[in-house]
Protein backbone atom coordinates (compact mmCIF):
# COMPACT_ATOMS: atom_id res chain seq x y z
CA UNK A 1 0.00 0.00 0.00
CA UNK A 2 1.03 3.40 -1.07
CA UNK A 3 2.36 5.71 1.77
CA UNK A 4 -0.19 8.05 3.30
CA UNK A 5 0.54 11.52 2.98
CA UNK A 6 -0.65 14.86 4.22
CA UNK A 7 -0.58 18.44 2.90
CA UNK A 8 -2.16 21.68 4.02
CA UNK A 9 -4.55 23.73 1.78
CA UNK A 10 -6.33 26.97 2.37
CA UNK A 11 -9.95 26.04 1.59
CA UNK A 12 -10.29 29.99 0.40
CA UNK A 13 -7.61 30.38 -2.22
CA UNK A 14 -5.99 26.74 -2.80
CA UNK A 15 -2.32 27.42 -1.74
CA UNK A 16 -0.20 24.41 -0.46
CA UNK A 17 1.44 24.94 2.47
CA UNK A 18 4.15 21.86 4.29
CA UNK A 19 2.45 22.72 8.10
CA UNK A 20 -0.42 23.96 9.63
CA UNK A 21 -0.39 27.98 10.16
CA UNK A 22 -2.92 29.94 11.30
CA UNK A 23 -3.16 33.06 8.16
CA UNK A 24 -3.04 32.25 4.61
CA UNK A 25 0.24 34.45 3.06
CA UNK A 26 -1.51 34.15 -0.46
CA UNK A 27 -5.24 35.34 0.48
CA UNK A 28 -5.04 36.72 3.86
CA UNK A 29 -7.43 34.79 5.43
CA UNK A 30 -7.34 33.69 9.02
CA UNK A 31 -8.41 30.09 9.57
CA UNK A 32 -8.65 28.52 6.39
CA UNK A 33 -6.21 26.35 6.38
CA UNK A 34 -7.20 22.71 6.69
CA UNK A 35 -4.91 19.20 6.72
CA UNK A 36 -6.35 16.44 4.20
CA UNK A 37 -4.79 13.44 3.45
CA UNK A 38 -3.79 12.79 0.45
CA UNK A 39 -3.16 8.72 -0.67
CA UNK A 40 -1.51 8.45 -4.10
CA UNK A 41 -2.42 4.97 -6.18
CA UNK A 42 -0.93 3.77 -8.99
CA UNK A 43 -2.54 5.70 -11.62
CA UNK A 44 -3.98 3.82 -14.69
CA UNK A 45 -5.40 5.70 -17.83
CA UNK A 46 -9.02 6.74 -18.64
CA UNK A 47 -8.57 4.56 -21.37
CA UNK A 48 -7.56 0.98 -21.76
CA UNK A 49 -3.83 0.19 -22.40
CA UNK A 50 -4.68 -1.38 -26.13
CA UNK A 51 -5.95 2.03 -27.10
CA UNK A 52 -3.22 3.84 -25.83
CA UNK A 53 -1.25 6.25 -28.45
CA UNK A 54 1.97 6.74 -29.17
CA UNK A 55 3.49 9.82 -27.69
CA UNK A 56 3.59 12.47 -29.50
CA UNK A 57 6.89 13.78 -31.67
CA UNK A 58 8.44 17.57 -31.55
CA UNK A 59 7.90 19.14 -34.64
CA UNK A 60 9.28 22.36 -36.29
CA UNK A 61 6.51 25.07 -36.56
CA UNK A 62 6.48 25.71 -39.34
CA UNK A 63 5.66 21.46 -40.17
CA UNK A 64 2.36 21.78 -37.59
CA UNK A 65 -0.82 21.80 -39.47
CA UNK A 66 -2.13 25.64 -39.34
CA UNK A 67 -6.23 25.09 -40.73
CA UNK A 68 -8.57 26.68 -39.05
CA UNK A 69 -9.76 24.85 -36.16
CA UNK A 70 -13.54 23.50 -36.94
CA UNK A 71 -15.58 25.03 -33.82
CA UNK A 72 -18.82 23.16 -32.81
CA UNK A 73 -22.19 25.35 -33.14
CA UNK A 74 -23.94 25.60 -29.56
CA UNK A 75 -27.10 26.74 -31.70
CA UNK A 76 -26.60 29.45 -28.77
CA UNK A 77 -26.03 32.68 -30.14
CA UNK A 78 -24.83 34.26 -26.85
CA UNK A 79 -22.57 31.39 -25.49
CA UNK A 80 -21.28 30.98 -29.00
CA UNK A 81 -19.76 35.08 -29.04
CA UNK A 82 -18.70 34.52 -25.60
CA UNK A 83 -16.90 31.32 -26.36
CA UNK A 84 -15.52 33.27 -29.85
CA UNK A 85 -17.42 31.53 -32.33
CA UNK A 86 -18.13 28.27 -30.36
CA UNK A 87 -16.70 25.45 -28.61
CA UNK A 88 -13.32 24.42 -29.81
CA UNK A 89 -12.97 20.32 -29.69
CA UNK A 90 -10.92 19.17 -26.71
CA UNK A 91 -11.31 22.49 -24.56
CA UNK A 92 -12.43 22.44 -21.12
CA UNK A 93 -14.44 24.78 -20.15
CA UNK A 94 -15.53 26.22 -16.52
CA UNK A 95 -18.79 28.10 -15.71
CA UNK A 96 -19.30 29.78 -12.46
CA UNK A 97 -22.12 31.68 -10.96
CA UNK A 98 -23.90 31.92 -7.37
CA UNK A 99 -26.51 29.63 -6.85
CA UNK A 100 -29.66 29.31 -8.14
CA UNK A 101 -28.40 32.12 -10.72
CA UNK A 102 -29.65 29.65 -13.95
CA UNK A 103 -26.06 27.49 -14.17
CA UNK A 104 -27.84 24.20 -14.93
CA UNK A 105 -30.86 25.46 -16.78
CA UNK A 106 -28.32 27.07 -19.35
CA UNK A 107 -26.61 23.92 -19.59
CA UNK A 108 -29.24 21.43 -20.17
CA UNK A 109 -31.00 24.01 -22.13
CA UNK A 110 -28.13 24.45 -24.65
CA UNK A 111 -27.32 20.27 -24.22
CA UNK A 112 -31.02 19.25 -25.51
CA UNK A 113 -30.64 21.88 -28.61
CA UNK A 114 -27.31 20.57 -29.62
CA UNK A 115 -26.96 18.34 -32.70
CA UNK A 116 -23.76 16.53 -30.64
CA UNK A 117 -24.33 13.40 -28.78
CA UNK A 118 -24.14 14.49 -25.52
CA UNK A 119 -23.24 13.55 -21.95
CA UNK A 120 -25.29 15.40 -18.92
CA UNK A 121 -23.62 14.19 -15.76
CA UNK A 122 -24.82 15.31 -12.54
CA UNK A 123 -23.60 14.92 -8.97
CA UNK A 124 -26.62 17.28 -7.34
CA UNK A 125 -29.75 16.25 -9.21
CA UNK A 126 -31.43 12.47 -9.60
CA UNK A 127 -32.09 11.99 -13.31
CA UNK A 128 -36.19 12.92 -12.09
CA UNK A 129 -35.42 16.08 -10.86
CA UNK A 130 -33.12 16.73 -14.58
CA UNK A 131 -36.16 15.01 -16.26
CA UNK A 132 -38.58 17.70 -14.86
CA UNK A 133 -36.28 20.82 -15.51
CA UNK A 134 -36.39 19.27 -18.89
CA UNK A 135 -40.42 19.19 -19.65
CA UNK A 136 -40.20 22.09 -18.61
CA UNK A 137 -37.71 23.60 -20.96
CA UNK A 138 -37.91 21.64 -24.03
CA UNK A 139 -39.76 18.34 -24.87
CA UNK A 140 -37.26 17.44 -27.14
CA UNK A 141 -33.41 15.99 -26.49
CA UNK A 142 -32.77 13.28 -28.52
CA UNK A 143 -28.55 13.19 -28.20
CA UNK A 144 -29.22 14.31 -24.36
CA UNK A 145 -28.21 11.24 -22.47
CA UNK A 146 -28.11 11.82 -18.47
CA UNK A 147 -26.08 10.20 -15.71
CA UNK A 148 -25.99 10.94 -12.07
CA UNK A 149 -22.65 9.91 -10.75
CA UNK A 150 -20.03 11.58 -8.62
CA UNK A 151 -17.25 8.87 -8.99
CA UNK A 152 -14.76 9.90 -11.67
CA UNK A 153 -13.58 6.02 -12.68
CA UNK A 154 -17.41 4.85 -13.24
CA UNK A 155 -18.42 8.35 -15.34
CA UNK A 156 -15.39 7.09 -17.79
CA UNK A 157 -16.59 3.81 -17.62
CA UNK A 158 -19.40 5.29 -19.17
CA UNK A 159 -18.29 7.75 -21.50
CA UNK A 160 -16.33 4.41 -23.04
CA UNK A 161 -19.21 2.57 -23.77
CA UNK A 162 -21.18 5.16 -24.84
CA UNK A 163 -18.55 7.65 -26.84
CA UNK A 164 -19.76 11.19 -26.60
CA UNK A 165 -19.16 14.24 -28.25
CA UNK A 166 -19.59 16.61 -25.48
CA UNK A 167 -19.63 16.13 -21.94
CA UNK A 168 -20.99 18.30 -19.27
CA UNK A 169 -20.16 17.83 -15.24
CA UNK A 170 -23.11 19.47 -12.89
CA UNK A 171 -20.57 20.00 -10.33
CA UNK A 172 -16.89 20.04 -10.55
CA UNK A 173 -17.29 19.88 -6.53
CA UNK A 174 -19.21 17.05 -6.25
CA UNK A 175 -17.09 14.95 -8.06
CA UNK A 176 -14.27 12.33 -6.54
CA UNK A 177 -11.63 9.54 -7.46
CA UNK A 178 -10.30 6.57 -5.58
CA UNK A 179 -6.87 8.03 -6.08
CA UNK A 180 -7.14 10.85 -3.80
CA UNK A 181 -8.37 9.62 0.26
CA UNK A 182 -10.62 13.33 1.00
CA UNK A 183 -13.68 14.54 0.89
CA UNK A 184 -15.61 15.49 -2.32
CA UNK A 185 -15.08 18.97 -2.91
CA UNK A 186 -11.52 19.35 -1.39
CA UNK A 187 -9.07 21.22 -2.88
CA UNK A 188 -7.12 17.84 -3.39
CA UNK A 189 -9.91 16.24 -4.90
CA UNK A 190 -10.93 19.53 -7.30
CA UNK A 191 -7.55 19.25 -8.52
CA UNK A 192 -7.58 16.02 -9.14
CA UNK A 193 -10.80 15.33 -10.49
CA UNK A 194 -9.84 18.39 -12.95
CA UNK A 195 -6.92 16.62 -14.58
CA UNK A 196 -7.93 13.64 -15.01
CA UNK A 197 -11.29 15.47 -17.23
CA UNK A 198 -8.32 17.61 -18.54
CA UNK A 199 -6.57 14.38 -19.81
CA UNK A 200 -9.32 12.93 -21.38
CA UNK A 201 -10.60 15.84 -23.34
CA UNK A 202 -6.85 16.55 -24.15
CA UNK A 203 -6.49 12.72 -25.75
CA UNK A 204 -10.04 12.03 -27.41
CA UNK A 205 -10.42 15.54 -28.60
CA UNK A 206 -14.04 15.73 -26.31
CA UNK A 207 -15.12 19.45 -24.98
CA UNK A 208 -15.61 19.08 -21.36
CA UNK A 209 -18.36 21.84 -19.88
CA UNK A 210 -17.54 21.88 -15.78
CA UNK A 211 -20.24 23.99 -13.60
CA UNK A 212 -18.08 25.09 -10.60
CA UNK A 213 -19.80 26.56 -7.59
CA UNK A 214 -18.77 30.21 -6.22
CA UNK A 215 -17.52 31.45 -1.98
CA UNK A 216 -18.76 33.90 -0.78
CA UNK A 217 -16.48 36.31 -1.80
CA UNK A 218 -18.17 35.94 -5.41
CA UNK A 219 -15.18 34.02 -6.74
CA UNK A 220 -14.76 30.63 -8.04
CA UNK A 221 -14.39 28.16 -5.53
CA UNK A 222 -10.83 26.64 -5.90
CA UNK A 223 -9.99 29.81 -8.18
CA UNK A 224 -6.58 29.30 -8.61
CA UNK A 225 -6.36 25.68 -8.70
CA UNK A 226 -9.24 25.64 -11.89
CA UNK A 227 -8.81 28.98 -13.44
CA UNK A 228 -5.33 28.01 -14.36
CA UNK A 229 -6.15 24.30 -15.38
CA UNK A 230 -9.06 24.98 -17.60
CA UNK A 231 -9.24 26.65 -20.99
CA UNK A 232 -12.23 29.17 -20.67
CA UNK A 233 -13.67 30.48 -17.63
CA UNK A 234 -17.14 31.73 -17.83
CA UNK A 235 -19.07 33.60 -14.95
CA UNK A 236 -22.98 33.40 -14.96
CA UNK A 237 -24.36 36.62 -13.04
CA UNK A 238 -27.11 38.66 -12.13
CA UNK A 239 -29.71 39.48 -9.47
CA UNK A 240 -32.15 36.60 -8.62
CA UNK A 241 -34.66 39.44 -8.00
CA UNK A 242 -34.51 40.23 -11.90
CA UNK A 243 -35.26 38.31 -14.70
CA UNK A 244 -31.83 39.28 -16.49
CA UNK A 245 -28.34 37.22 -16.48
CA UNK A 246 -25.55 38.18 -17.60
CA UNK A 247 -22.55 35.55 -19.23
CA UNK A 248 -19.16 37.06 -18.93
CA UNK A 249 -15.48 35.61 -20.13
CA UNK A 250 -12.88 35.75 -17.53
CA UNK A 251 -10.66 33.87 -19.32
CA UNK A 252 -10.41 31.96 -22.81
CA UNK A 253 -7.33 30.73 -24.68
CA UNK A 254 -9.42 31.01 -28.07
CA UNK A 255 -11.32 34.17 -28.04
CA UNK A 256 -11.94 37.23 -26.47
CA UNK A 257 -12.60 37.86 -22.69
CA UNK A 258 -14.47 41.03 -23.50
CA UNK A 259 -17.69 39.63 -24.96
CA UNK A 260 -21.08 40.10 -23.24
CA UNK A 261 -24.22 37.33 -23.38
CA UNK A 262 -27.84 38.89 -21.74
CA UNK A 263 -30.53 36.15 -21.19
CA UNK A 264 -33.83 36.64 -20.01
CA UNK A 265 -35.19 33.95 -17.10
CA UNK A 266 -38.51 32.62 -17.97
CA UNK A 267 -40.73 29.87 -16.86
CA UNK A 268 -39.29 27.79 -20.19
CA UNK A 269 -35.80 28.56 -19.76
CA UNK A 270 -33.23 31.15 -20.82
CA UNK A 271 -34.14 34.00 -24.11
CA UNK A 272 -31.14 35.01 -25.79
CA UNK A 273 -32.19 38.96 -26.03
CA UNK A 274 -29.85 39.61 -29.32
CA UNK A 275 -30.81 43.52 -28.42
CA UNK A 276 -29.42 44.59 -25.40
CA UNK A 277 -30.32 47.80 -25.37
CA UNK A 278 -34.31 47.26 -25.06
CA UNK A 279 -33.52 46.07 -21.18
CA UNK A 280 -30.68 48.85 -20.68
CA UNK A 281 -32.85 51.64 -21.46
CA UNK A 282 -35.88 53.05 -19.79
CA UNK A 283 -39.50 53.36 -21.67
CA UNK A 284 -40.54 56.50 -20.43
CA UNK A 285 -42.71 59.01 -22.09
CA UNK A 286 -41.93 62.45 -20.01
CA UNK A 287 -38.50 63.54 -19.74
CA UNK A 288 -37.10 63.64 -16.11
CA UNK A 289 -33.52 65.38 -15.38
CA UNK A 290 -30.33 63.62 -14.08
CA UNK A 291 -30.63 60.58 -17.34
CA UNK A 292 -28.56 60.96 -19.83
CA UNK A 293 -27.87 57.54 -22.51
CA UNK A 294 -24.20 56.30 -23.23
CA UNK A 295 -22.97 54.64 -25.96
CA UNK A 296 -20.38 51.67 -25.16
CA UNK A 297 -19.22 48.61 -26.37
CA UNK A 298 -18.67 44.99 -24.52
CA UNK A 299 -16.23 43.18 -26.87
CA UNK A 300 -17.66 43.66 -30.49
CA UNK A 301 -21.53 44.42 -29.49
CA UNK A 302 -22.40 48.32 -29.40
CA UNK A 303 -24.74 49.07 -26.07
CA UNK A 304 -26.83 51.90 -25.28
CA UNK A 305 -27.18 52.28 -21.44
CA UNK A 306 -28.77 55.00 -19.32
CA UNK A 307 -26.75 56.53 -16.89
CA UNK A 308 -28.99 57.65 -13.62
CA UNK A 309 -27.85 60.58 -11.56
CA UNK A 310 -29.08 62.71 -8.38
CA UNK A 311 -27.67 65.15 -6.61
CA UNK A 312 -29.22 66.67 -3.66
CA UNK A 313 -28.30 69.29 -0.53
CA UNK A 314 -25.80 66.81 1.76
CA UNK A 315 -27.65 66.16 4.96
CA UNK A 316 -24.43 65.65 6.64
CA UNK A 317 -21.38 67.36 6.99
CA UNK A 318 -19.25 65.32 4.80
CA UNK A 319 -21.36 64.31 1.12
CA UNK A 320 -21.64 60.94 0.07
CA UNK A 321 -20.50 59.33 -3.11
CA UNK A 322 -22.57 56.12 -3.94
CA UNK A 323 -22.33 54.29 -7.67
CA UNK A 324 -24.17 51.46 -8.83
CA UNK A 325 -22.39 49.84 -11.72
CA UNK A 326 -19.81 52.37 -12.27
CA UNK A 327 -16.09 52.85 -10.77
CA UNK A 328 -16.98 55.18 -7.72
CA UNK A 329 -13.14 56.56 -7.54
CA UNK A 330 -13.44 57.85 -11.34
CA UNK A 331 -16.68 59.55 -9.99
CA UNK A 332 -15.25 61.38 -7.56
CA UNK A 333 -12.75 62.56 -10.60
CA UNK A 334 -15.29 63.74 -13.03
CA UNK A 335 -16.88 65.67 -10.00
CA UNK A 336 -13.80 67.43 -9.07
CA UNK A 337 -12.83 68.51 -12.99
CA UNK A 338 -16.53 69.81 -13.00
CA UNK A 339 -15.98 72.28 -10.01
CA UNK A 340 -12.11 73.06 -11.29
CA UNK A 341 -13.07 73.31 -15.18
CA UNK A 342 -16.74 73.99 -15.49
CA UNK A 343 -17.25 75.71 -11.76
CA UNK A 344 -20.14 73.54 -10.65
CA UNK A 345 -19.99 73.77 -7.10
CA UNK A 346 -20.75 70.19 -6.29
CA UNK A 347 -18.26 69.69 -3.40
CA UNK A 348 -21.37 70.01 -0.86
CA UNK A 349 -23.54 68.00 -2.57
CA UNK A 350 -24.59 64.34 -2.31
CA UNK A 351 -24.16 62.71 -5.61
CA UNK A 352 -25.67 59.23 -6.04
CA UNK A 353 -24.94 56.98 -9.72
CA UNK A 354 -26.54 54.23 -11.27
CA UNK A 355 -26.63 52.36 -14.49
CA UNK A 356 -29.60 50.64 -15.03
CA UNK A 357 -29.98 47.01 -16.67
CA UNK A 358 -27.91 45.72 -13.58
CA UNK A 359 -24.35 45.87 -15.41
CA UNK A 360 -20.99 47.18 -14.39
CA UNK A 361 -19.03 49.48 -17.30
CA UNK A 362 -15.42 50.49 -17.73
CA UNK A 363 -15.58 51.69 -20.84
CA UNK A 364 -14.42 55.37 -20.34
CA UNK A 365 -16.60 56.79 -22.96
CA UNK A 366 -19.28 56.81 -20.89
CA UNK A 367 -17.64 59.41 -18.89
CA UNK A 368 -19.04 62.13 -21.22
CA UNK A 369 -23.09 60.83 -19.90
CA UNK A 370 -22.44 60.67 -16.34
CA UNK A 371 -21.31 64.68 -16.59
CA UNK A 372 -24.09 65.15 -18.44
CA UNK A 373 -26.52 63.31 -15.96
CA UNK A 374 -24.93 64.89 -13.02
CA UNK A 375 -25.18 68.35 -14.13
CA UNK A 376 -28.57 67.43 -15.59
CA UNK A 377 -29.66 66.39 -11.82
CA UNK A 378 -27.93 69.32 -10.81
CA UNK A 379 -29.66 72.23 -13.12
CA UNK A 380 -32.92 70.04 -12.92
CA UNK A 381 -33.28 70.48 -16.63
CA UNK A 382 -33.60 67.07 -18.49
CA UNK A 383 -31.48 66.24 -21.11
CA UNK A 384 -33.62 65.36 -24.33
CA UNK A 385 -34.79 61.54 -25.01
CA UNK A 386 -33.04 61.60 -28.01
CA UNK A 387 -30.19 62.82 -27.41
CA UNK A 388 -26.65 60.13 -26.40
CA UNK A 389 -23.09 60.55 -25.57
CA UNK A 390 -19.55 58.85 -26.43
CA UNK A 391 -16.82 60.30 -25.23
CA UNK A 392 -13.84 60.21 -22.18
CA UNK A 393 -13.36 63.12 -20.38
CA UNK A 394 -9.67 64.22 -19.26
CA UNK A 395 -8.67 66.11 -16.00
CA UNK A 396 -8.18 69.81 -17.86
CA UNK A 397 -11.88 69.06 -18.68
CA UNK A 398 -11.27 68.18 -22.32
CA UNK A 399 -13.33 65.85 -24.36
CA UNK A 400 -10.71 62.80 -25.57
CA UNK A 401 -11.69 60.81 -28.51
CA UNK A 402 -12.67 57.22 -27.80
CA UNK A 403 -11.95 54.20 -30.27
CA UNK A 404 -14.64 52.40 -32.81
CA UNK A 405 -16.60 55.59 -32.57
CA UNK A 406 -18.46 54.97 -36.05
CA UNK A 407 -19.72 51.70 -34.74
CA UNK A 408 -21.36 53.74 -31.88
CA UNK A 409 -23.06 56.62 -33.96
CA UNK A 410 -24.54 53.83 -35.91
CA UNK A 411 -26.24 51.60 -33.26
CA UNK A 412 -27.35 55.28 -32.05
CA UNK A 413 -28.94 55.83 -35.67
CA UNK A 414 -30.07 52.55 -35.85
CA UNK A 415 -32.07 52.80 -32.63
CA UNK A 416 -33.77 56.37 -33.43
CA UNK A 417 -31.22 58.84 -31.32
CA UNK A 418 -31.15 62.40 -33.18
CA UNK A 419 -27.96 63.84 -31.85
CA UNK A 420 -24.24 62.11 -30.36
CA UNK A 421 -22.14 64.46 -28.89
CA UNK A 422 -18.71 62.76 -29.65
CA UNK A 423 -15.15 64.44 -28.93
CA UNK A 424 -14.11 66.69 -32.05
CA UNK A 425 -10.44 64.93 -31.74
CA UNK A 426 -11.76 61.65 -33.38
CA UNK A 427 -11.64 60.88 -37.12
CA UNK A 428 -15.11 60.13 -38.50
CA UNK A 429 -15.03 59.35 -42.64
CA UNK A 430 -18.61 57.93 -42.76
CA UNK A 431 -21.81 60.06 -43.13
CA UNK A 432 -24.30 59.31 -40.71
CA UNK A 433 -27.86 60.71 -42.52
CA UNK A 434 -30.04 59.86 -40.15
CA UNK A 435 -28.51 61.08 -36.82
CA UNK A 436 -26.95 64.80 -35.59
CA UNK A 437 -23.16 64.57 -34.52
CA UNK A 438 -21.87 67.45 -32.70
CA UNK A 439 -18.07 67.75 -32.40
CA UNK A 440 -17.01 68.74 -28.72
CA UNK A 441 -13.82 69.77 -27.24
CA UNK A 442 -14.21 70.81 -23.83
CA UNK A 443 -16.70 70.83 -21.36
CA UNK A 444 -18.08 74.22 -20.83
CA UNK A 445 -18.89 73.04 -25.16
CA UNK A 446 -21.15 70.41 -23.51
CA UNK A 447 -22.76 72.63 -21.45
CA UNK A 448 -23.53 75.27 -23.75
CA UNK A 449 -25.29 72.93 -25.86
CA UNK A 450 -27.03 71.19 -23.34
CA UNK A 451 -27.93 73.92 -21.34
CA UNK A 452 -27.74 76.82 -22.70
Amino acid sequence: MAKIKTSFFCQNCGTQYSKWQGQCNACKEWNTIVEEVIQKEEKTSWKTSSELKKAPKPLKIAEIDSSQEVRMDTLDGELNRVLGGGIVPGSLILLGGEPGIGKSTLLLQISLKLPYKTLYVSGEESQKQIKMRAERITPEGDNCYILTETKTQNIFRQIQEMEPEIVIIDSIQTLHTDYIESTAGSISQIRECTAELIKFAKETNVPVILIGHITKDGTIAGPKILEHMVDTVLQFEGDRNHVYRILRSLKNRFGSTAELGIYEMLGSGLREVSNPSEILLSHREEELSGTAIASTLEGMRPLMIEIQALVSTAVYGTPQRSTTGYNAKRLNMLLAVLEKRAGFRLGTKDVFLNVTGGISVDDPAIDLAVVAAILSSNEDIPVGKDVCFAGEVGLSGEIRPVNRVEQRIQEAEKLGFATIFVSKYNKISTKFPGIKVVLVSKIEEVVEHLFG
